[in-house]
C-alpha cells in the first residue's frame, strides 16, 4: 500500500502520465487555437457593444463646460469610428460631465492660478510623494481640506492621492488584510470593488442601501467569527455618499446606528456628494444631519467639484501616517501635480469665502446647482419618464432598460445637440439601461429648460414614458427612507 501510494503521488506530481523533454513537448491543435477573449463579455462585446459603440467614447475639442464640443466622427472603409484635427465639432449643452461646480472649464479665479503653478512649481514632480514627490501646494491643499471637512477629532489628518480611482484601490488593502472583514454596499463603485478583492480581506456585499441587511451579516460576523473560529480583527463597513449609477444618496443616519451597535467602522465614499450635496457642500453628512466624526474614513475626489484631478482620505492622524507609508499611491505612484493641487486648492477657498473677491460665489453656485437639479428632475417626472435619485443629487438618472433603445436615446439627444451618457452592462445589469445626466451650477435656467423640451421628444419617440404614479409635489427632496429609497420600484415624484 505504501508503494502504491507512492507511485500515485509520483504521477500526480508528473503531470499523471509519461514525461518528455520540453523540446519534445507538442501543442494540441485545441490548445492552440483557445481564443484569449471569450466568454459572456467577449459575445457583448461582439453582440450588442458593436451595435453602439459611436455612443462611448466620443472625443472632445476644447474647454468642457456649460457647453461641450463634441467631434463628429465617421467611420472608414473597415467600418472604425475614425477623426482627425479638422474633424467638423458639434456644440452640445453638456449633461455629461462631473462639472458640479463649473470649476473645470475656465474659472476667472482657479484658471490663472493653475496656470501661473506650471511656472512656479512645474507640470510634475515625477516622484512618489514617499521620496521626492511632496510639495508645498499639496501640504496646503491636504489642510484645506481638513479645514473643510470641519477638524473634527476623526478628520484631523489629510492625505491627497494623484488619482481618484487609486484613491479607494490603494487605500482599502492598505487598511485592511488576512483575518478582517469587509461588508460593502452590493452597488459600490468599481475602484472599491478592487481595493476590496486585492485586500485579501473576507468581503461580503450586503443589499443596496438596506441597513437590515447589514445588520444581519454584522451580527453573524460577531456572532460566528472567522471560518477557522476566531473573531475578525476588524469589520469595515463601505458605502457611497451619492452613488454614481442610481443617483441615490445612502442611509447614512441608519448606517451609523448600525455599525455603532456592533463595532464596525465606517468608510464613506463622497465622491459624487462632496462639493455637492449639504447647504455649503460638504457632503451628506450635512446633507443628512450627520455628525461627520461618525465617519471613521473619509473619501472624496478632487475631480468633480472641484474640476481638478486626484482624490483624498481624511481620517485621524494615524490612518493617515499608516496610508502615507503602507498605501501603494504613496509609494510607487508620482504624487499629485501642482497645477492639479492649486485648481483643487482655489476652488476649496471659493467655497469656504476664503478668495479675493469677497462675493460668496462658492455657495452661491452650490445653491444654483441645487436648483439646477431639482429644476431638470422635476421637468424629467413631468415627462413620464422614471427618475432615480432624491432630486437635489447632481447624478439624475432615468431608466431606459432595453439596450437597443439605449443607443438610440443617445443618438438622438446628440443630434438634437444634448451631450449626454448612457449607461449599460457592464455597469449596471444588460436590461437595467439608462441615461443619466450630471448637472453643473453653470447651467442657467433656459438652458435646462431648452434641454428638458428636446429631451422629451426623445423621450415619446422612443416610448420611454415608464411612469404611470400620480406626481406628489413635495415642497423639498423627499425623505430618505428604506421605503422610499427601493429605486427599481421608486414612485417618481414632483418637487418643488
Amino acid at each position: 500500500m505504501v508503494l502504491d501510494a507512492c507511485s500515485l503521488l509520483a504521477t500526480i506530481v508528473s503531470g499523471g502520465g509519461d514525461t518528455c523533454e520540453p523540446d519534445d513537448y507538442q501543442v494540441s491543435s485545441d490548445e492552440r487555437h483557445v481564443a484569449l477573449l471569450s466568454g459572456w463579455v467577449d459575445f457583448y462585446i461582439r453582440r450588442l457593444y458593436r451595435l453602439g459603440e459611436d455612443c462611448w467614447n466620443r472625443p472632445v475639442r476644447g474647454r468642457v463646460g456649460a457647453t461641450v464640443a463634441v467631434i463628429q466622427r465617421t467611420r472608414d472603409q473597415a467600418g472604425h469610428l475614425v477623426h482627425s484635427e479638422t474633424t467638423p465639432t458639434q456644440e452640445c449643452l453638456n449633461l455629461g460631465s462631473y462639472n458640479y461646480l463649473g470649476f473645470a472649464g475656465q474659472d476667472e479665479y482657479c484658471t490663472p492660478a493653475a496656470e501661473q503653478a506650471v511656472f512656479e512649481h512645474g507640470v510634475a514632480s515625477c516622484s512618489p510623494p514617499c521620496e521626492l514627490g511632496a510639495n508645498k501646494a499639496i501640504d496646503d491643499l491636504e489642510k484645506l481640506i481638513r479645514e473643510f471637512l470641519g477638524g473634527t477629532t476623526l478628520k484631523e489628518a489629510a492625505l491627497v492621492f494623484g488619482m481618484g480611482f487609486a484613491t479607494n484601490s490603494h487605500t482599502i488593502p492598505a487598511l485592511m488584510g488576512k483575518g478582517s472583514l469587509i461588508l460593502s454596499d452590493a452597488l459600490n463603485h468599481t475602484s472599491i470593488v478592487e481595493g476590496c478583492r486585492s485586500s485579501g480581506a473576507k468581503v461580503k456585499a450586503f443589499k443596496h442601501n438596506d441597513p437590515g441587511d447589514l445588520e444581519r451579516l454584522l451580527y453573524a460576523a460577531r456572532l460566528n467569527g472567522q471560518p477557522n473560529g476566531e473573531p475578525y480583527t476588524k469589520i469595515l463597513v463601505i458605502v457611497e455618499g451619492v452613488y454614481s449609477m442610481e443617483g441615490e444618496m445612502c442611509l447614512l443616519n441608519d448606517i451609523v446606528d448600525v455599525k455603532n451597535k456592533y463595532g464596525a467602522y465606517l468608510y464613506l465614499d463622497e465622491a459624487h456628494s462632496i462639493g455637492a450635496m449639504g447647504s455649503s457642500g460638504r457632503g451628506v453628512c450635512e446633507r443628512l444631519g450627520v455628525d461627520p466624526a461618525e465617519v471613521d474614513i473619509m473619501m472624496g475626489t478632487l475631480t468633480k467639484s472641484f474640476g481638478s484631478f486626484g482624490g483624498y482620505i481624511a481620517a485621524n492622524h494615524e490612518v493617515i501616517h499608516t496610508l502615507r507609508n503602507k498605501s501603494a499611491s504613496c509609494l510607487y505612484s508620482n504624487g499629485m501635480s501642482p497645477p492639479c493641487a492649486i485648481q483643487a486648492q482655489r476652488a476649496l477657498e471659493l467655497i469656504l469665502g476664503r478668495d479675493d473677491e469677497g462675493n460668496n460665489r462658492g455657495q452661491q453656485k452650490i445653491a444654483q446647482l441645487r436648483e439646477n437639479s431639482l429644476r431638470l428632475y422635476n421637468g424629467l417626472c413631468d415627462l413620464g419618464c422614471i427618475v432615480l435619485g432624491p432630486g437635489d443629487s447632481p447624478v439624475i438618472p432615468i431608466m431606459i432598460y432595453h439596450p437597443t433603445k439605449m443607443f438610440e436615446f443617445s443618438r438622438e439627444c446628440l443630434h438634437r445637440g444634448i451631450a449626454s451618457v448612457v449607461v449599460g452592462f457592464p455597469a449596471t445589469p444588460v436590461l437595467l439601461s439608462r441615461a443619466r445626466f450630471c448637472v453643473s451650477a453653470s447651467h442657467t435656467v433656459e438652458q435646462i429648460d431648452a434641454a428638458l423640451v428636446e429631451i422629451g421628444q426623445v423621450v415619446n419617440k422612443l416610448g420611454l414614458k415608464y411612469s404611470r404614479v400620480q406626481h406628489e409635489v413635495q415642497t423639498q427632496a423627499f425623505d430618505i427612507s428604506p421605503v422610499s429609497y427601493t429605486h427599481l420600484t421608486l414612485p417618481t415624484k414632483r418637487i418643488v
